[in-house]
């Protein structure tokens, strides 16, 4: 593994024997520490950070989004979890007729959250010490406030519009008819009390009762055609994971409707060529992933949907067969032909890694897809509707297309990195449509190249999306010139691209490396 270079900014690798925890947000790393010291394992350390990250980062994430996991038990099958929502049984296609797109900051945009589901699930599954100690956290920093840091106060500003719409919602996420700035404190009782119940009662607290009752009123006079057996009948569902292999380990992605298939796509193709350190020029490496990008997306998009609409298998997209014709089409002189994305980007979404003293391990994503999700807020419950239902596309016998109880397409994505069956790197990328391009660019990072996690995280990015190839600024000049001399129309990112959290278990040491990205305020902590 190679050593970090002191003299350049940057952070070090996290270490820790026994458990960590990784988050964007520093609350979240000490809620799910705090958690692991006292008893609690991975999954109810996750759900605790999630749970308050939906507080003190409501752009983000909540409980009016959704999640997705991975979780590697000790001695136990990887398995996958999605909690994303579906659309309203009366969402038939022809309710949509004329419409071009559903509009991000609709109604029709919010899926039923499946975020409650998933968190009672899994702790009632697989965790430890019940509800009401897990959501503790988050109860507390939603009735006694919480301070503002600053990449959550730079994002809130940014998006502020998204709320400002709505006068309920304004009335809770810009008080004083503002942002509220770095090292400002406000809170939330309201959702407080809806956590409280949720930790009481359980998920019904959340899909029948008051709370969905309000929802399901605030939607429905805006327009939206939810109703109450929508809310109430929502279930999550276990599955297995998918996976493809990388050079003696094996990428692990919860199946459709997320867009973990990308990422397999991309590592699948990446593997057909040499990514070791000295091998190829930083030029070639971000070349490469951008053409693999393309191939793809394109892929995705014109596959990706509800597991139950799909009319092609994942083991024959990512057959040999298949694969090689990718590859085949990478010339690496020249820019391949550009390729549209079909959805919404976005780039709002927590991702959160736990690693406890048992040898448990979850990769944890939870979101509300744009920033504030639709903007909609259910008042009385504190509660911030997400707008998921914007991945739905409106093509007629398109897979993807809206229709009743489906999931629409989803670029929030767990990863799992195991070698001869064990995980070995439980990691995510948050950032939307990048997502999928970050684990490849993770993954190659550590496996290629020799960074620790840290290391790979704080590489510089880039991602080929919406026909141009977006570098992050400290990407240098003479690799800029090298990649226009390749066709590649260049457009220089004026956010940063994604943000990892990950965690390395090396057993061969007895030791866990945890990464945090310096894009966000989080931190990764262990002990």
């Amino acid at each position: 593994m190679r050593e970090r270079d002191f003299m350049v900014p940057g952070r070090s690798v996290a270490l820790a024997a026994n458990a960590m925890a990784a988050t964007s947000h520093p609350a979240a790393t000490l809620a799910a520490l705090d958690i692991l010291r006292a008893g609690g394992n991975a999954i109810d350390a996750a759900i605790a950070a999630a749970a308050l990250q939906g507080v003190v980062d409501p752009h983000m994430t909540g409980v009016g989004g959704d999640v997705f996991a991975l979780y590697a038990p000790a001695g136990g099958p990887l398995v996958a979890f999605n909690g994303s929502g579906r659309a309203p049984a009366a969402a038939h296609p022809d309710r949509f007729a004329g419409m071009d797109a559903i509009p991000d900051a609709s109604p029709h945009a919010v899926t039923v959250p499946g975020a409650v589901d998933a968190w009672c699930t899994l702790a009632d599954r697989y965790g430890r010490i019940g509800l009401d100690r897990i959501l503790a956290p988050a109860i507390a920093a939603a009735e006694g406030g919480f301070t503002i840091t600053p990449r959550v106060a730079l994002d809130w500003a940014r998006y502020a519009g998204r709320v400002a719409a709505h006068p309920s919602s304004a009335a809770l996420f810009l008080p004083g008819g503002r942002a509220p700035v770095t090292g400002e404190r406000i809170a939330n009782p309201a959702l407080g009390a809806t956590l409280r119940r949720i930790a009481a009662e359980g998920r019904a607290a959340f899909y029948e009762g008051a709370v969905a009752d309000e929802i399901v009123a605030v939607l429905k006079a805006l327009g939206g055609l939810h109703e109450a057996g929508d809310f109430a009948a929502y279930r999550g569902l276990e599955t297995a994971p998918i996976s493809a292999p990388y050079r003696g380990h094996r990428l692990n992605e919860c199946p459709p409707n997320g867009q973990g298939i990308a990422a397999l796509l991309i590592a699948r193709i990446l593997e057909g060529f040499d990514l070791g350190e000295g091998a190829l020029g930083e030029a070639d490496r971000i070349h490469l992933l951008a053409e693999a990008t393309k191939l793809a997306y394109r892929e995705r998009d014109a596959i990706l949907a509800d597991p139950d609409a799909m009319t092609v298998s994942v083991d024959d997209v990512l057959a040999d067969t298949a694969i090689e014709a990718m590859r085949g089409r990478i010339a690496m002189d020249r820019a391949g032909e550009p390729a549209a994305l079909d959805i919404p980007d976005h780039r709002d979404t927590v991702f959160i890694s736990v690693v406890d003293a048992g040898g448990n391990a979850v990769s944890f994503i939870n979101s509300v897809f744009h920033a504030f999700g639709s903007g909609i807020t259910a008042p009385r419950a504190g509660v911030l509707l997400h707008n998921r239902g914007a991945g739905f596309v409106l093509t007629p016998g398109h897979p993807n297309a809206i229709g009743p109880g489906k999931r629409p397409f989803h670029t929030i994505i767990p990863a799992m990195l195991t070698e001869d069956g064990l995980p070995v790197m439980s990691f995510g990328v948050m950032g939307g449509q990048y997502q999928a391009v970050g684990h490849a660019a993770i993954m190659t990072g550590v496996v290629d190249r020799g960074f620790d996690v840290q290391m790979a995280s704080d590489q510089p990015r880039s991602f080929f999306t919406e026909g141009a190839l977006t570098l992050e600024p400290t990407v240098g000049m003479e690799v800029r010139a090298e990649l226009a001399r390749r066709g590649h129309t260049l457009k220089i990112a004026d956010e940063p691209l994604g943000a990892c959290q990950a965690i390395m278990i090396d057993r061969a040491r007895g030791v866990l490396w945890g990464a945090s990205d310096h894009r966000k305020d989080g931190v990764a902590l262990g002990y």
